[in-house]
């Protein structure tokens, strides 16, 4: 079993690459539905920033400065630069565990994102700067599936990095289709954008055509076993990430991260997305979010904040 400093590492460079690539969506959907100069383009950055946690109608007015603070204002602990900035620590902190490939891309996508230059080369081309970024972000997890040994660290990069992923998703969902206090998204151009901040378009369309209704939305992004983002196919991986690297220690009891996530996984696999609305998608999203949250604690109990006679032997 590696070193409880080590995996909490990886996790969160997992977790903190993940993040930043989300928020790169984010914004250039957000930048892309200002130049339709329709009405809609408001409610697109309400949702994006919404999704966020920050749902200000002041700021969903202007999604070019929206966009600008979700990408480089480092007093926004969420923005991208400050998640890289922290994916870029983590992986300092355990250069030895991860390869030279995955090692020098990050430290260059940091590099470039606190560059004095990066808020004039935002200004210049937005979303070329985000599309580059995204590009980058994608090298990273392809360089680090490609050249890092797929033992117990890779395990934990990836673990962090779905669970990241299963939350923003459903987390997104639920602004978008969950909440009862205010009127579901139902316009075509909103809920086109909600595919495109889950880089869903193109897989959606090859499964319902151009029938854009949220009823498929919710289940595509929800339910779909074979869509790497969607929350089901997440919870599925970190299942199986769970279940290997649990081998390592003294079962939990049936608070072990693998169970709890053997049991979310369950919950998504076997549901309708009939029962789902009917039990009031708003119900089963929360419900979804708070064991994505029950894994998270599990996890760190279990393999970073241990007790030393958790480990000790008898």
């Amino acid at each position: 079993m590696m070193l409880a400093r080590v995996a909490d590492s990886l996790y969160w460079i997992g977790r903190y690459v993940e993040r930043a690539e989300h928020m790169c969506r984010l914004s250039d959907v957000m930048l892309t539905a200002t130049l339709d100069r329709t009405e809609s383009a408001t409610q697109i950055a309400r949702i994006a920033l919404s999704a966020v946690g920050d749902p200000d109608d002041a700021k969903a007015a202007n999604p070019y400065e929206a966009a600008l603070s979700l990408v480089l204002d480092r007093e926004d602990q969420g923005s991208v630069a400050n998640s890289l900035a922290r994916a870029r620590e983590n992986a300092r902190q355990v250069r030895d565990q991860i390869t030279t490939e995955t090692w020098e891309r990050l430290n260059l996508i940091y590099l470039r994102m606190i560059d004095p230059a990066a808020p004039q080369a935002f200004a210049d081309g937005s979303q070329a700067f985000l599309h580059d970024t995204i590009a980058d972000l994608h090298l990273f997890k392809g360089a680090a599936d490609a050249t890092m040994s797929h033992g117990e660290g890779w395990r934990f990069l990836l673990l962090g990095m779905y669970l990241e992923r299963a939350q923003l998703i459903g987390a997104l969902l639920e602004v978008c289709f969950g909440d009862r206090k205010r009127r579901g998204v139902t316009d075509h151009s909103a809920l086109t954008s909600v595919l495109r901040m889950g880089c869903a378009l193109e897989p959606y369309l090859r499964v319902y055509t151009a029938d854009m209704q949220p009823r498929f939305i919710l289940e595509f992004l929800l339910l779909d076993e074979d869509f790497p983002r969607s929350v089901r196919f997440c919870t599925a991986r970190i299942e199986e990430h769970l279940a290997v690297l649990s081998r390592h220690v003294e079962a939990a009891g049936a608070a072990s991260p693998d169970r709890l996530a053997g049991r979310l996984r369950a919950r998504l696999q076997y549901a309708e997305i009939g029962e789902v609305q009917a039990g009031g998608s708003s119900a089963f999203l929360g419900a979804v979010l708070d064991e994505c949250a029950g894994v998270h604690r599990q996890v760190y109990e279990t393999f970073v904040a241990y007790t030393l006679e958790q480990r000790l032997p008898a």
